[in-house]
């Protein structure tokens, strides 16, 4: 584990960027800025509120879901909402092949949260770092998440205006001390977008791109399950089909419904794998009813 006492002059190679994004950029999702508005917005815009009921402005939010579903997004967004610094971690930038040097890294990154309040240190891939320490087969990985766990503790004992988001696609292989009060205590679910986000994430990757006669809320309605991921390459290829054929032609031709709907055909929903995995877990491993929203949704879906 780092021992608080030594230094590291690359304390700076981390960045805290201020973000613009707002929630208001988020299309549709409108249960997740709920909860996001109660975990973290309505106690700084109500400091008398939050006095009154004794409401802490630390916190650590576990956000989980199907891969490409927007969760770095939303983070990000929350951060701009905050007006407070955005310091994102992933995997590569933590682990490392010399010991002692992952405990190191992390160490490093809460100080510039620490450094920058208010701020949000958004943790992704937190199944990779914090994986069950009973799955591990090196001391040395325990040791990271030994430090992780330290360092959540340091947050929630003495550090007010460091909120602390975290991400998995996986929260089953995530080590349950993370989730323990004081640490990663509260988590939202982060499906695949609703019908009005779908039409906002098509909107956004078509606009600054030739289009005519394009239907979007028809689009939305005829892609329920698609991921932010999905609905950006089934841009991708309509604009492909497009360029080709104008190339084709030597004059510029518009993408048109054709060219999106059959794309639609040819990109299936990416999240079936997952959705298979999560079935599973919350049918046979949904202990004190923590994935009883997502048995929900399962539900919802006519997958269970």
């Amino acid at each position: 584990m780092f021992v608080e006492g030594e230094e590291s002059s690359d304390i700076d190679a981390y960045d805290a960027e201020r973000p613009t994004l707002r929630l208001a950029d988020v299309g549709g999702m409108e249960q997740v800025k709920e909860r996001l508005e109660s975990a973290f917005l309505a106690p700084i815009r109500h400091p008398e509120l939050r006095k009154a009921f004794a409401k802490s402005l630390r916190g650590g939010l576990l956000l989980y879901g199907p891969p490409g579903c927007g969760k770095t997004f939303l983070a990000r967004a929350l951060a701009g909402e905050l007006e407070a610094h955005f310091v994102a971690v992933r995997l590569n930038e933590v682990l490392d092949m010399w010991i002692g040097q992952s405990e190191r890294n992390l160490h490093e990154i809460f100080e510039v949260a620490r450094r920058h309040t208010p701020s949000v240190l958004f943790l992704d891939e937190v199944d990779a770092i914090g994986q069950k320490r009973s799955q591990l087969r090196t001391s040395a990985l325990r040791s990271t998440v030994n430090q992780l766990l330290s360092e959540l503790d340091d947050v929630a004992a003495s550090n007010e205006g460091v909120f602390v988001l975290a991400a998995t696609n996986m929260p089953w292989d995530v080590d349950v001390a993370l989730r323990r009060p004081g640490r990663l205590d509260r988590t939202l679910l982060v499906l695949p977008p609703d019908e009005p986000a779908r039409e906002a994430i098509l909107r956004h990757h078509l606009k600054d791109r030739p289009v005519a006669g394009i239907d979007l809320r028809k689009l939305a309605q005829a892609s329920e399950g698609y991921t932010g991921a999905d609905l950006a390459y089934v841009c991708e290829m309509a604009a492909e089909r497009a360029l080709m054929d104008s190339a084709r032609a030597g004059e510029v031709r518009f993408i048109e419904m054709p060219d999106l709907e059959g794309a639609l055909k040819e990109v299936r929903p990416s999240i079936g794998a997952w959705l298979e995995t999560a079935r599973n877990v919350a049918l046979f491993a949904n202990e004190g009813g923590q994935y009883d929203e997502l048995l929900a949704y399962l539900k919802r879906r006519r997958l269970v």
